[in-house]
């Protein structure tokens, strides 16, 4: 494993000795093919044991995976083409929020993302995949360009929050999230959010109003990250463990407690395991979801949707 947890180590040293016993074999011709195969039984029971009972903080950890794929390769394993449209005609266009028209299974639809980066120079250039103001009034634009066209809207949630810099509050930060909230809850076309990674607080909120929403298998939704959480409860990220637990962030509890409309498997390990596959298995709820959406009269549409968002928790009123 490449990158791995410390809650992946028992994985880790079975691969290790898978590599050596092929190194011995290489070098001595030996044949060690029934130990490979023991070696492998065990991999695979080990990480039936490990990601099968996962606590909250480590399916955060999954969903952090340096190796996991983000927007873009989702993009380009889905659809047969994809132009990319930039800028939100104000201020710049923000690089943490890609969009554009792609090709799905022959349909056009309109794809809007938060794109991480793949090293340091790219996560610094996306910064970190934390939008700027101008990020969500570029996707309300593309938002609003797919209306126009009445082409169905993808949205690719993936990130630890909106960008808290004192420029990006100046901006209009708080407005421009606003903003995407009113916008999306009434858009004339179908809408699905789709949650793979990361989904902080209002950052994840500012493309995540959907007519569908899902979570992949090891992704967190939250108000806040377990690390803020726990510095604001306990003065310190040493109970970011605890925060994780007492958020409910997991796709499971967000199920549980109806605040989405299902799960994605993702490939034993994470989708970091198998992007090809993990990809696949989007783009089959993407085109069953979106035949489903499209037979619906928008009217009816829009008003479930609504309906949906305003059935989340009780307001009491004295």
């Amino acid at each position: 494993m490449k990158t791995s947890f410390d809650f992946e180590k028992p994985i880790a040293e079975l691969q290790q000795q898978v590599e050596k016993v092929n190194q011995i074999a290489e070098k001595t011709k030996v044949d060690m093919s029934a130990t490979l195969r023991e070696l492998e039984e065990k991999i695979e029971k080990a990480k039936q044991d490990v990601y099968t009972n996962l606590t909250g903080w480590q399916q955060v950890q999954i969903s952090r995976h340096p190796e996991r794929p983000y927007t873009l390769q989702y993009i380009e394993d889905i659809c047969d083409d994809f132009i990319e449209l930039h800028g939100d005609r104000t201020v710049g266009d923000d690089k943490a929020i890609v969009g554009g028209f792609g090709s799905l299974n022959g349909e056009t639809v309109m794809f809007i993302g938060h794109q991480k980066g793949v090293n340091t120079k790219m996560r610094q250039y996306r910064n970190f995949g934390m939008a700027n103001p101008e990020g969500y009034r570029k996707a309300l634009r593309l938002m609003k360009l797919a209306e126009k066209f009445n082409k169905p809207v993808v949205t690719f949630i993936d990130t630890p929050g909106a960008f808290p810099g004192l420029e990006a509050e100046e901006r209009g930060q708080g407005e421009a999230i606003a903003r995407n909230l009113l916008e999306m809850s009434v858009l004339n076309v179908p809408i699905i959010c789709v949650i793979v990674g990361e989904g902080a607080s209002g950052g994840a909120l500012g493309i995540g109003i959907g007519d569908k929403v899902y979570m992949l298998e090891h992704t967190w939704y939250s108000v806040i990250s377990p690390e803020s959480c726990s510095s604001i409860l306990w003065r310190s990220w040493d109970y970011k463990e605890k925060a994780a637990e007492c958020l409910k962030l997991t796709a499971d509890e967000m199920l549980k407690n109806k605040l989405i409309d299902g799960i994605i498997p993702e490939p034993l390990g994470g989708a970091h395991q198998d992007s090809a596959v993990m990809a696949q298995t989007i783009k089959e709820k993407l085109i069953q979801d979106l035949k489903e959406l499209k037979s619906k009269n928008i009217e009816t549409l829009i008003a479930e949707r609504i309906d949906k968002f305003c059935s989340m928790g009780v307001v009491l009123e004295d």
